[in-house]
């Protein structure tokens, strides 16, 4: 089982603009040991590891951790894609080893910035070399994002997070209908991961069902991925929780195999795993 979506940091860095003190327990550092007896207790046994931080420097910082610990499989790092040097960085970063594919985080950023003409430059870079590209984004952005695909229509891209909609909202809303005009991408995924966190203090499976439902019928089972978002999930539930949650609702949709590639191959597919 692979979780594809996870993080690490270490506070004293002091890159990572989102965290504060007020946010209580994940003011700390989360660190390789933390996550390892959890990913025992719920059968993963590879892991990507994911940037929080808009510097090559938290991106360096992860590539040394995945090159000292066996379980994660690879980093998702982060580059600007606005800055003129975006090819050679690109280049840099796809030479290391267990760099996997790159996230800009968009959701820290106006959707004006994806229309830009540098922005969708790189993305059209991106999408040429098939470099796997998370889409970090809130539901504002996804129009800009439908439209910027027309320049790079062969981006091999998942969508992180179901694209944080609302879940304490009555119905799906313009999310619906801009998620489903990204399915239409067919090389677009989108990961089944950091629900808890956007569906209230008290969540349910109830309240989140909908939404799961939403991509699975849009996505299909050969392009959902899972991921935890820890130690992100923490805020709203334990690690254990977040993966018996994603099994129960995916599980009322799909059967063993279609379970295998949600949970295993869609993301060793997706990010270029070496099988195990």
């Amino acid at each position: 089982m692979i979780d594809a979506h996870q993080h690490f940091w270490r506070v004293e860095r002091g890159d990572y603009g989102w965290l504060t003190p007020d946010l209580g327990d994940l003011y700390r550092d989360f660190t390789p040991e933390d996550l390892a007896p959890l990913n025992a207790a719920s059968g993963i046994t590879r892991t990507i590891l994911v940037q929080v931080a808009e510097t090559e420097a938290e991106t360096d910082f992860l590539l040394d951790l995945a090159a000292r610990t066996g379980f994660v499989a690879g980093v998702v790092g982060w580059l600007d894609m606005t800055a003129p040097d975006f090819a050679a960085r690109l280049d840099h970063y796809a030479a290391q080893p267990k760099w996997l594919g790159l996230r800009p985080m968009l959701q820290d950023h106006e959707p004006a910035l994806i229309e830009t003409p540098a922005f969708q430059s790189a993305l059209a870079e991106v999408a040429r070399r098939d470099v796997p590209f998370d889409i970090l984004t809130f539901p504002r952005h996804l129009p800009a994002m439908s439209a910027a695909l027309k320049a790079a229509p062969g981006l091999r891209g998942v969508v992180d997070h179901l694209s944080k909609p609302d879940m304490t909202a009555a119905g799906l809303g313009q999310w619906g209908q801009d998620m489903a005009a990204l399915a239409a991408h067919p090389r677009l995924m989108c990961k089944i991961s950091g629900m808890v966190t956007e569906a209230g203090a008290d969540w349910s499976a109830e309240r989140i069902r909908p939404f799961v439902r939403h991509v699975a019928g849009h996505f299909g089972p050969d392009r959902l991925i899972f991921g935890t978002d820890w130690p992100v999930c923490t805020l709203a539930a334990s690690h254990a929780q977040v993966v018996d949650l994603a099994r129960s609702l995916l599980g009322e949709i799909y059967g063993p195999e279609d379970l295998h590639k949600i949970f295993t191959t869609n993301a060793a597919r997706f990010y270029g795993l070496a099988p195990v």
